[in-house]
Protein backbone atom coordinates (compact mmCIF):
# COMPACT_ATOMS: atom_id res chain seq x y z
CA UNK A 1 0.00 0.00 0.00
CA UNK A 2 1.39 3.14 -0.84
CA UNK A 3 1.82 6.67 1.63
CA UNK A 4 -1.10 8.26 0.01
CA UNK A 5 -3.67 5.25 0.25
CA UNK A 6 -1.92 4.50 3.62
CA UNK A 7 -2.75 8.20 4.83
CA UNK A 8 -6.56 7.89 3.62
CA UNK A 9 -7.11 4.32 5.24
CA UNK A 10 -5.98 5.76 9.12
CA UNK A 11 -7.46 9.51 8.63
CA UNK A 12 -11.08 7.42 7.72
CA UNK A 13 -10.54 5.15 10.25
CA UNK A 14 -10.14 8.07 12.89
CA UNK A 15 -13.76 9.18 12.02
CA UNK A 16 -15.09 5.93 12.70
CA UNK A 17 -15.63 4.24 9.25
CA UNK A 18 -14.68 0.43 9.73
CA UNK A 19 -12.08 -1.28 9.12
CA UNK A 20 -14.04 -3.70 7.28
CA UNK A 21 -16.19 -1.07 4.83
CA UNK A 22 -12.32 -0.39 4.72
CA UNK A 23 -10.62 -3.20 3.82
CA UNK A 24 -13.38 -3.80 1.30
CA UNK A 25 -13.05 -0.44 -0.59
CA UNK A 26 -9.63 -0.59 -0.36
CA UNK A 27 -9.69 -4.43 -2.52
CA UNK A 28 -11.91 -2.71 -5.59
CA UNK A 29 -9.41 -1.45 -7.86
CA UNK A 30 -12.72 0.94 -9.09
CA UNK A 31 -14.16 1.73 -5.29
CA UNK A 32 -10.62 2.54 -4.76
CA UNK A 33 -9.95 4.94 -7.26
CA UNK A 34 -12.94 7.05 -6.69
CA UNK A 35 -12.06 7.39 -3.09
CA UNK A 36 -8.98 8.96 -4.30
CA UNK A 37 -10.27 10.82 -6.69
CA UNK A 38 -13.04 12.11 -3.94
CA UNK A 39 -10.01 12.70 -1.53
CA UNK A 40 -8.06 14.60 -3.50
CA UNK A 41 -11.04 16.83 -5.23
CA UNK A 42 -11.68 18.25 -1.65
CA UNK A 43 -8.36 18.70 -0.70
CA UNK A 44 -8.03 20.71 -3.94
CA UNK A 45 -10.92 22.53 -3.14
CA UNK A 46 -9.38 23.96 0.15
CA UNK A 47 -10.42 21.09 2.73
CA UNK A 48 -7.71 20.07 4.33
CA UNK A 49 -6.81 16.72 4.98
CA UNK A 50 -8.62 15.25 8.17
CA UNK A 51 -11.92 17.64 6.76
CA UNK A 52 -11.45 15.94 3.74
CA UNK A 53 -11.76 12.81 5.44
CA UNK A 54 -14.22 13.84 7.47
CA UNK A 55 -16.35 14.90 4.89
CA UNK A 56 -16.03 11.55 3.18
CA UNK A 57 -16.38 9.36 5.83
CA UNK A 58 -19.98 10.95 6.96
CA UNK A 59 -20.70 9.93 3.26
CA UNK A 60 -19.71 6.56 3.78
CA UNK A 61 -21.45 6.47 6.83
CA UNK A 62 -24.48 8.19 5.97
CA UNK A 63 -24.65 4.96 2.83
CA UNK A 64 -23.91 2.62 5.09
CA UNK A 65 -26.84 4.29 7.60
CA UNK A 66 -24.03 3.58 10.72
CA UNK A 67 -24.42 6.50 13.36
CA UNK A 68 -20.87 6.86 14.04
CA UNK A 69 -21.74 7.27 17.80
CA UNK A 70 -22.90 4.28 18.31
CA UNK A 71 -20.76 1.90 19.73
CA UNK A 72 -20.66 -1.38 18.47
CA UNK A 73 -20.25 -2.54 22.05
CA UNK A 74 -23.47 -1.67 23.68
CA UNK A 75 -25.56 -4.40 21.69
CA UNK A 76 -27.56 -6.39 24.22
Amino acid sequence: MNITRLNIYRRLRDFKVPSSVLDDIFSNDEDLKILEDAFSALVDDGFREDESAEEISKMILKELDVDPDQSLTDEK
